[in-house]
């Protein structure tokens, strides 16, 4: 029995249980890290590592869109084979789990990793596949798994998800994309850059919650490469007939039928709490379908923790990793840590990159602040003249009175490295001002940073290269 008792449990060994376990070997207590499934949890073997770097690939299948923009080059690029593709991004997720999860096991001796499904007893016990575990304290970190909407005839379709699309056997010539989430576009671009012809169908458009300039700008995009995109009022029915799938649609009061060989639903992802039987342990769960946490990631099992997509909370690897590492401290080492989610990045990783942080216009006007906003388009920005791509655009939101940073938003080719400057702008608590003032090394694209912030008083096109 004194094998099982351990000073705590986690439930989930992806990104956050990591955190979690590690944190609280590091505090010298005894763990069982539960987990069920392939070690390592969503990003690093079906979602960031694996989608990045098809994201990846597929630029280098878009080189020659690239090199048309240079006088006197011309290259192509072929796919020679799509399971040679496939294989050189398995070998990186497989090193990755194996360096930043099998290893990293081995290396604490406090951690004992369990290999069950974990769920709580009728009497509030923390069960292993059968096996009692007891532990002072838990914390569920077991994840998200896609989200299937309710359309008639869609359990009668074999549909990719956005974990099963990422290791397709063979390219279809044809796909149908529903969801203009992150993950949807990400999913579109990747596949209509290898050849795919891609239908991405939504009902709020691409990327509802960036700014409308953003997504403007990228439905654009999309739209110059040969994605077809289609806003609908509903989905109605899903029907299959050969080798087809058929979506039928409502827009604006008719019915108008897409069909594609390949369905690929992208509608979201959900917490993973199915079999673990909360009820029995007294722990509340949201009507979204998440574990109600507090600030300090407790249920309303006072020990019992939640952390990362299994909460209502923010579905990114690393906030979920800066959950674990908080939970674990407020569990076993009497801390009150609150989990601090003001100020995130947040990236989609499509071609150009959407990066943004902090309140869009419409939530800081929301939030009762007089607004002003700047929006540089990236026909300003030397480095993008360099390139001969001037696609996109950077905009900034300010309080109007004391002139501080609120938000910042970004779609740029290389907008991803760009964004943290803005955001620790914002957690400095610097104004526009402040940021327009600073050195900004040249030929870069976070010089557009300091221009959009010089945008607020001045016309930048009236600035002479290197004269902010």
């Amino acid at each position: 029995m004194a094998e099982n008792i351990y000073d705590l449990a986690v439930i989930g060994a992806g990104s956050a249980g990591f955190s979690a376990a590690i944190t609280a070997a590091a505090l010298g207590k005894k763990v069982a890290l539960i987990g069920y499934g392939i070690l390592g949890g969503t990003c690093v073997n079906v979602g960031c590592v694996p989608s990045k770097t098809l994201m990846r690939a597929a630029e280098a299948m878009h080189a020659p869109a690239l090199a048309a923009r240079f006088n006197g080059i011309e290259i192509s690029s072929k796919l020679t084979s799509w399971q040679k593709v496939m294989n050189q991004k398995q070998d990186l997720v497989a090193a990755l789990r194996t360096a930043k999860y099998s290893d990293i096991l081995a290396a604490y001796d406090g951690v004992a990793y369990i290999e069950a499904k974990a769920s709580f007893s009728p009497l509030g016990q923390l069960m292993a596949d059968g096996r009692h575990i007891l532990a002072d304290k838990v914390i569920i970190a077991s994840g998200s798994k896609p989200t299937m909407p309710d359309i008639d005839g869609i359990d009668n379709i074999d549909c990719l998800t956005s974990e099963t699309a990422l290791e397709l056997a063979e390219l279809p010539p044809s796909m149908l994309i529903v969801g203009g989430g992150y993950i949807g576009v990400e999913l579109a671009q990747i596949f209509n850059r290898f050849g795919v012809q891609v239908t991405l169908v939504s009902r709020h458009g691409l990327l509802p919650q960036a700014e409308p300039e953003i997504s403007q700008a990228l439905a654009e995009y999309f739209a110059q490469e040969g994605i077809r995109l289609i806003q609908a009022d509903d989905y109605l029915q899903l029907s299959q007939h050969g080798n087809a799938v058929h979506l039928t649609l409502k827009i604006t009061g008719e019915k108008q039928v897409v069909s594609a060989e390949k369905l690929l639903i992208a509608t979201g992802r959900h917490a993973n709490i199915s079999g673990l039987a909360l009820h029995n342990a007294g722990i509340n769960v949201s009507a979204a379908g998440g574990i109600e946490v507090d600030q300090y990631m407790q249920t309303s099992n006072a020990d019992v923790y939640a952390v990362g997509d299994v909460t209502d909370g923010d579905q990114f690897v690393y906030m979920a990793a800066y959950g674990g590492k908080i939970a674990a401290k407020n569990a076993l080492a009497d801390a009150a840590i609150e989990y601090d989610n003001r100020i995130v990045p947040a990236v989609v990783f499509t071609d150009p990159q959407i990066a943004m942080v902090g309140l869009t216009e419409k939530q800081a006007v929301k939030a009762g602040f007089k607004v002003e906003t700047s929006i540089l388009s990236l026909d300003n920005l030397p480095r993008a003249l360099a390139a001969h791509d001037v696609r996109g655009l950077i905009k900034l939101v300010a309080d109007e009175d004391t002139k501080q940073l609120l938000g910042g938003h970004i779609i740029a080719p290389e907008g991803a490295d760009s964004i943290q400057t803005v955001a620790m702008a914002i957690k400095m608590g610097m104004t526009y001002r402040d940021l327009a003032n600073m050195i900004f090394s040249y030929l870069t694209t976070v010089e557009g940073v300091k221009l959009a912030a010089q945008l607020f008083d001045i016309n930048v096109k009236q600035l002479s290269c290197c004269a902010g």
